[in-house]
């Protein structure tokens, strides 16, 4: 049998027996929808419905930058029911950086990493600002008193900005929200006009994107440099993955894990995460665990060099 007819096989049999199969999976979703892991989840949800045979349903708990709905997953059952599709943040720097988060990345069981998308600055169109020299001159014109948003303390889009200041030597003002569709809110209020995310924001909201935290310039904006052009040695990505609850079955990890390694082969799910501009970057359970351990350390050590868990 081929690889990829043998995870689909393994999928189908994810449910077990037919009275389980009436019952939806759940899958937390650990931000408000319209950011970046809620777009990615949508992506997945009805391809990996229609191939495990039952309905997957996706269920939006913000707050916290991710830790409620991750908190939320941690206390679920370990059956196989109730999943957390959750990027970075909650899993690997959320637990270095908030004092008295109920939960810690040893409460999960890696399943797969799905996807790792670039991180980009971005601006509404009308707002100003057309390349980084415009943020930083205006940093240095209000006082620090320059607002940009994040979809939480201690997630990618707070954490790259907080490098970026640190490296530009320039101070401005974190504002927090429960998701990058909040942010957009704000964007569309005139509240703020800074904000690092997946390039799927810019698509979707129609945005100027000022400069890439990545290696090099992002196919889908040419136009724009990166952080290391400028002068500024930044680089940032946000992957996303499932993790269930510890103590689930290894037989259910390994069916949960073929599924995700065969939905990630769909052409719907390959062409829905292109026009999101979020790559299939696949991670198996033990290959994700790894990874997992080397970001939070890695995250540790940053949290720690800018003081953030004391300052905030």
């Amino acid at each position: 049998m081929r690889p990829w007819l043998a995870a689909l096989a393994a999928a189908v049999l994810l449910v077990g027996v037919p009275a389980r199969a009436q019952q939806a999976i759940t899958v937390v979703v650990p931000f408000a929808p319209g950011g970046g892991s809620d777009l990615a989840m949508r992506v997945l949800q009805p391809e990996l419905s229609a191939l495990i045979g039952t309905s997957v349903v996706v269920k939006n708990t913000a707050g916290a930058s991710g830790t409620i709905g991750a908190a939320e997953a941690a206390r679920a059952a370990p059956d196989g029911q109730t999943l957390l599709f959750s990027p970075v943040g909650p899993m690997a720097i959320q637990p270095n950086l908030q004092r008295g988060i109920r939960y810690t990345a040893a409460d999960f069981a890696p399943i797969c990493q799905t996807t790792s998308a670039d991180v980009v600055m971005m601006t509404p169109r009308n707002s100003g600002f057309r390349t980084l020299a415009d943020v930083i001159a205006r940093a240095r014109e209000e006082g620090g008193n320059l607002p940009f948003g994040s979809s939480g303390i201690g997630t990618i889009p707070h954490i790259s900005m907080v490098a970026f200041q640190r490296a530009a030597g320039i101070r401005m003002v974190h504002v927090p929200y429960r998701g990058g569709g909040e942010v957009m809110l704000a964007f569309q209020q005139g509240v703020l006009a800074l904000f690092s995310d997946v390039p799927a924001t810019v698509r979707q909201h129609d945005l100027h994107v000022i400069a890439t935290f990545t290696p090099e310039r992002v196919p889908e904006f040419p136009e724009a440099p990166t952080l290391r052009e400028l002068g500024h040695d930044l680089g940032f990505f946000i992957w996303q993955g499932f993790f269930a609850p510890k103590g689930t079955p290894e037989p259910v990890l390994d069916r949960l894990e073929a599924a995700c390694e065969a939905v990630l082969k769909r052409p719907a799910v390959a062409e829905g995460l292109a026009r999101i501009v979020t790559p299939v970057r696949w991670r198996n359970r033990r290959d994700l665990a790894a990874f997992v351990a080397a970001e939070s350390a890695k995250y540790r050590e940053l949290i720690e060099a800018a003081g953030l868990r004391q300052a905030e």
